[in-house]
């Protein structure tokens, strides 16, 4: 009998959970248009934002902590001819040996740096990467999207099939633990034969709002820009993307 590890493991949860999120893929085009490429996408994951930014004729390098997020992205770029360059690599700690016009680190991936001695790292690894007067773009997302603590109804699960398999990922509770929130998903897998598997499985985000962001960036020498709005849908909260531009 094969299993969900057969059929993707964490590649398959990350496509569940985040795949079908397209709301700030505009905002990811309208920057890697006006700044050009190459565009460092942090944080990647199996190639969401990368393979679209491809898709429009953009040259992207994708990096990820997850080695096996990295090999989906690189499959999934493979497979439909897409300049698309993927390495396992820790945000905070990477050396690519080049520079980029634009990098960007969408969804809610600076959330999970470990708090601000993480964003400092990562804010420090990224700058020397960019070109003079390059630009850093970071999204990020209140969990609670305006509802009070207590107050969070689950939406309905994120389903996906693949290969005889039922896979739903469902959030069904936010908390609120001071410098972090946690957010609780309780996954099921059914399996061909109709098998059941669950889970529920804890991501802890970083409290971070855009002007501290914007100060940490400061800090480390950016040059803060107007930040740009991503709306919320009806499946998802919406986010700001924090602008950071190097010195030239």
């Amino acid at each position: 009998m094969s299993s969900p590890t057969a059929v993707g493991g964490a590649a398959a949860w990350h496509d569940v959970e985040c795949a079908s999120y397209a709301a700030d893929l505009e905002v990811w085009r309208d920057l890697a248009g006006e700044r050009g490429t190459p565009v460092l996408d942090v944080g990647a994951g199996t190639g969401r934002v990368a393979l679209d930014l491809a898709a429009h004729g953009h040259e992207v390098v994708a990096i990820d902590a997850d080695p096996e997020l990295v090999r989906a992205c690189a499959s999934r770029a493979r497979d439909l001819s897409l300049a698309v360059r993927a390495h396992a690599a820790d945000a905070r700690s990477f050396d690519l040996g080049r520079s980029f016009p634009l990098a960007i680190v969408p969804m809610q991936v600076v959330q999970l740096l470990g708090g601000a001695r993480g964003r400092a790292a990562m804010l420090a690894t990224v700058r020397a990467h960019l070109d003079p007067g390059g630009l850093l773009a970071i999204a990020i997302a209140d969990p609670f999207g305006g509802v009070p603590a207590g107050e969070f109804y689950p939406p309905l699960p994120d389903v996906l099939e693949m290969d005889g398999w039922v896979l739903s990922s469902t959030p069904v509770d936010v908390r609120d633990e001071g410098d972090s929130v946690a957010v609780d998903r309780h996954r099921q897998a059914v399996s061909p034969t109709g098998d059941l598997t669950e889970e529920v499985v804890t991501l802890s985000l970083d409290s971070v709002t855009a002007p501290t962001l914007e100060d940490e960036g400061a800090a480390a020498g950016f040059n803060p820009l107007p930040a740009r709005e991503v709306p919320a849908t009806r499946d998802y909260v919406g986010s700001t993307v924090v602008l950071l531009e190097a010195p030239c």
